[in-house]
This record gives structure tokens, C-alpha cells and sequence, in this order.
């Protein structure tokens, strides 16, 4: 008769194909913790490298995050690219943390709650902002800069409302009246395209900015009635396009250069060398 007692039955998470212990000593929790997150399609090393705390967060926790979200309207399928990008989510407190940011959806922003999960979607950073210290008062900045239209910042803009008003959107406006733009103007630039706020002053404005003033000996004007300029791509939509014009001896406005299709485009310059 044998001494040894009897195998421990397998849990559902054990014999699941993704459930591979790498450490003897990793207990069953965490385990199944690791799987939790995997079958989710979240990376569960960088969500473990990213919030240390998922490190002692019980499974029942984490359970309780999802059924909260769940219950906002979020979709299982949801859950990889939110906590992918998010994993502090994870570990917040839904009465303290989570709740304020969908009362502030829906107060705030009068957002539907049918609609709360494209607002998330679009921007999963809302989740992990402070009402109180982040997302109200960038409300009220923007609002103030002639943002008045709540459902675009909520539907389109969301990432302007988790940006830092010290460090970001204002850093934004000076640059562009360095350039030689009013304030008025400069505001007026960015609710025109808000993406200008997002912008990389080192990555984007300035070579931008220098090509356009050097080589194409642009005029400011150009930029104020189209500030879509800089989201364009220099190297695959600026300079090919202001080349072949230069090639051609041909001017367009700013707008036509870069918006219209390349068929369109080609379409322009056989109108004017015609």
C-alpha cells in the first residue's frame, strides 16, 4: 500500500492550456491570478511590472473591478487593451476612484450611460485620473479656452481632459505665440484641431514649423486657417507634396496640398501645368 496521499484535484484554472507554473513556489492564487489576466489578453508581466500592487491583490478583488466595469457597459473584449494600456485599473477603488469618473461622465460630460463604453474606450486614462484634481479642472480650463462643447471633448477629445494643464496644454499655446501667433490666434488654432494639444513640441511643431517657414517660406496666415498642418506626417505628406509642387511650378493652398487624395492631388497639378 502506498504512503504517499492521494493527488489534489485540479482546479478549472489548472488544467487550462495557458496554466504553465514557472516556480514551484508561486502559490495557487497568484497562479491563478497570472491566468486571469493572460485569458483576458492583458500582458500579465508588464501589468505586474507596471502596478506592483497586483502583486498582493486577491482574485476576488480584481473579479469585483471587472463586474463594476461590466455593469458600466464594458464588454469582456474591452478588457485587453484597457488594462494592456491601464493595469493601475486593476487594483482601484470602485466607490473612490472608479465610481467619481462615470458620475463625472455623466454629470459633467452628460454622457449617456450607453455611451460611457466608447468614452473609455477612446481614452482608458479617464479611469485612472482624479475627479478632483484632474478631470474637473481641465474641464474648466478648456472650458475657458472656448471648449464649450462637452460631447466632442467627450467623444472625440477625451485625451485632452487626462492631459496636464501645467505641463502640457499650456506649454502648447506658449510655443505657438512664440511663433508669432497671437494668443487669440493660438487658442483659436486649437479649437480648430485639438490635436495640436497633443502634439510633441521637440518630435513635431519645431521641424514642422522649420521646414514650412525655411523651405516653403509659408506665411502664418497659412497656419492660422489651417493648423491641420501638423498632423500631417513631414517625411510621407509635407515635403513630397510641397517637392512635386516645386517641381511643377505650381501653388496650391496649404489645405489642398495636404488633404486631397494623392489622385486628387496629381488631378490638381495636371489642371494648373495643363
Amino acid at each position: 500500500m502506498s504512503l504517499l496521499s492521494p493527488t489534489k484535484p485540479k482546479s478549472i484554472l489548472q488544467k487550462n492550456p495557458l496554466y504553465q507554473p514557472t516556480h514551484k513556489n508561486i502559490s495557487l492564487q497568484f497562479k491563478e491570478k497570472i491566468l486571469c489576466l493572460e485569458i483576458m489578453g492583458v500582458d500579465s508581466g508588464k501589468a505586474l511590472s507596471q502596478n506592483p500592487c497586483l502583486h498582493t491583490a486577491s482574485l476576488h478583488a480584481i473579479h469585483d473591478i471587472i463586474t463594476f466595469l461590466q455593469s458600466k457597459g464594458l464588454y469582456q473584449k474591452d478588457f485587453a487593451r484597457i488594462f494592456g494600456m491601464c493595469p493601475t485599473i486593476l487594483t482601484s477603488d470602485i466607490r473612490s476612484e472608479l465610481n467619481p469618473v462615470f458620475n463625472f461622465l455623466s454629470k459633467d460630460l452628460r454622457v449617456p450611460e450607453d455611451y460611457f463604453r466608447k468614452v473609455i474606450n477612446k481614452c482608458p486614462r479617464l479611469l485612472i485620473c482624479s475627479v478632483k484634481d484632474q478631470l474637473k479642472p481641465t474641464l474648466f480650463y478648456l472650458q475657458r479656452l472656448g471648449f464649450t462643447d462637452v460631447h466632442h471633448l467627450a467623444y472625440q477629445d477625451p485625451i485632452l481632459l487626462v492631459s496636464s494643464v501645467e505641463n502640457t496644454l499650456i506649454p502648447k499655446l506658449h510655443y505657438l505665440v512664440s511663433l508669432g501667433f497671437t494668443r487669440r490666434e493660438a487658442v483659436e488654432m486649437t479649437l480648430r484641431c485639438p490635436g495640436l494639444f497633443t502634439f510633441s513640441i521637440q518630435n513635431n511643431f519645431k521641424p514642422k514649423f522649420d521646414y514650412f517657414s525655411q523651405e516653403m517660406e509659408g506665411e502664418l496666415d497659412e497656419l492660422k486657417d489651417f493648423p491641420q498642418y501638423f498632423a500631417f506626417s513631414l517625411d510621407k505628406r509635407i515635403k513630397p507634396r510641397h517637392i512635386q509642387l516645386v517641381d511643377n511650378g505650381v501653388t496650391i493652398p496649404l489645405s489642398l496640398m495636404l488633404k486631397t487624395t494623392d489622385e486628387e492631388f496629381n488631378h490638381l497639378i495636371s489642371q494648373k501645368t495643363g
